[in-house]
């Protein structure tokens, strides 16, 4: 290539100024974070409603698929409120303490029938016994052999949630994003082929 088509070259590259690619780049940039910003309080919106649903026993199942589906599909949506935050973030602490709470009440009512109905069937038995020393063996045998119910503990886990957030998702943040490296990589390639161009035709 002779130095009049790169002069050629050059005067339609010059056309193209690197100030004018850093202002798009800047803007771009500026849509990128906010964009981010975004998603982000988007996700403490839908986060802090499974909260509330947590807490006033409402819809828990439906507020946690919203935030599961909305973080899984959006960059900086991190659950996570900082370095010393609980892991895993999302803790359903009042579902789970309403859960264990039901399975006790059912446990004991069940448990104080069994008893009751032990006392009349050990008392049926030996009505002479006013001390109680023989009728306790009876008891436990009734209660042992009619089912007792022993309250087990529910696993905690299957109430703590964490979702992963994409390191980048097709979305205005995401397509931001790419926009603005684009931009800012063809801004320094366009310095560069310039000030090449001035020190060399």
């Amino acid at each position: 290539m002779d130095k009049r088509q790169l002069h050629h070259l050059w005067t339609k590259i010059r056309a193209v100024k690197p100030v004018y690619l850093l202002i798009v780049t800047l803007l771009l940039a500026v849509i990128c974070v906010f964009s981010l910003r975004a998603n982000n309080q988007h996700m403490v919106k839908l986060r802090n409603a499974v909260y509330t649903a947590d807490q006033n026993d409402g819809d828990v199942q439906g507020a946690l698929k919203a935030l599961q589906a909305y973080v899984t599909r959006h960059m900086n949506t991190n659950l996570s409120a900082g370095p010393n935050a609980v892991y895993p973030p999302i803790q359903l602490k009042y579902t789970y303490e309403r859960l264990q709470k039901a399975q006790g009440d059912s446990a004991s009512a069940a448990n104080s029938q069994i008893y009751t109905d032990a006392q009349h069937a050990c008392e049926a038995q030996d009505s002479t016994d006013f001390s109680g020393r023989n009728r306790v063996p009876c008891i436990e045998a009734y209660v042992t052999s009619h089912g007792g119910k022993v309250i087990t503990p529910i696993p905690e886990d299957l109430y703590k949630f964490s979702f992963a957030s994409p390191r980048w998702s097709p979305d205005l943040a995401g397509w931001s994003l790419v926009a603005t490296i684009f931009s800012a990589l063809t801004c320094v390639l366009v310095f560069i082929i310039d000030k090449w161009f001035k020190k060399n035709v």
